[in-house]
């Protein structure tokens, strides 16, 4: 039996704008996906990953498009030479936290375990992007670097097919956050189209959108550098307001922004997809992460306690 590992992660700035080859700044956090890949009589998925209600027949398609992606890759008939997939693990399947990135690249080291072909860490990540692509139609990269590699990374997609830019970051300690689940799973590729054609209805309106957010990621980049988490705060606020107005906000994630603000948090904003998923929340400390964390749950929301930032 061979296995992997995909890990989660959180967007801190950039979802939507990445697509469009603007920079972002990711991290993985510590919930994963695992995958374990065996000999079978026939071919057998089992998904047994917990899941947001409605997670898994929502997404059946996409996760449909990427097993058959990542087979195809690996040149696995699946008449010929049966195998089983199965997925578990403690990452809770939600729109936002890398949950089809964790699935493609938990599969790609499995598989690459599986036919001992000694794939590098960056062969993993190109067969999980080709998947996530294959299950998105669109696919940023930043999901499934983040999977992969894991740790604070800023990240630049080439738009002309070369390479991506990635680097990484490091901080002194891991800090703090809260997810919080709206409950609501969307699928990226029908909200990323969405984005795609209102930019094209007004290409200068984006432009200017896509101005403020450069700016935006300077100031936020730099206090990430500085460990200065009051600043990177307020530019999560100002990433929030730009994501509002490319309509991938709704009223659940507005609802959370607002609760985890009045009880503390440096900043508040949707990552990932939109239009539900989940929120980020920024709560250095474990005092103020639980705070936070109760405040978000009085009103009805899940929350994940666990941390960015750390090298994994």
């Amino acid at each position: 039996m061979a296995e992997g590992k995909g890990f989660g992660k959180t967007i801190l700035f950039g979802e939507h704008f990445v697509v469009y080859g603007l920079p972002g700044i990711a991290s993985g956090i510590g919930n994963a996906t695992t995958a374990t890949v065996e000999k079978a009589d026939k071919f057998e998925f089992v998904d047994n990953r917990p899941e947001t209600p409605g997670y898994k027949e929502k997404k059946a398609g996409e996760i449909g498009r990427q097993i058959e992606s990542l087979l195809a890759q690996f040149d696995i008939d699946k008449e010929k030479n049966p195998i089983k997939i199965v997925l578990e693990g403690n990452l809770k399947c939600n729109s936002g936290v890398g949950s089809s990135a964790a699935l493609a690249a938990s599969i790609s080291r499995a598989l690459n375990e599986f036919q001992n072909l000694g794939m590098n860490i960056e062969q993993i990540n190109k067969a999980t992007y080709i998947a996530e692509e294959a299950g998105a139609g669109t696919a940023s990269g930043i999901d499934n670097t983040c999977s992969v590699y894991g740790g604070f990374l800023t990240f630049e997609k080439n738009l002309q097919g070369e390479p991506n830019k990635i680097e990484t970051l490091t901080v002194s300690k891991p800090i703090e956050i809260v997810l919080a689940t709206t409950g609501i799973t969307q699928e990226t590729k029908v909200v990323v189209g969405d984005v795609r054609a209102k930019k094209e209805a007004d290409e200068k309106w984006f432009e200017k959108v896509s101005s403020d957010y450069k700016e935006m990621y300077g100031k936020a980049l730099e206090a990430i550098k500085k460990e200065d988490w009051t600043t990177v705060g307020e530019q999560m606020d100002v990433n929030q307001e730009l994501l509002r107005q490319i309509t991938v906000s709704c009223d659940e994630i507005e609802e959370i922004v607002k609760t985890a603000k009045q009880a503390g948090a440096f900043g508040a904003k949707l990552t990932g997809t939109g239009r539900g998923g989940y929120v980020l929340l920024l709560t250095p400390g474990k005092e103020l992460q639980e705070k936070v964390a109760k405040a978000v749950e009085e009103i009805g929301y899940e929350t994940l306690k666990t941390e960015i930032g750390a090298s994994k």
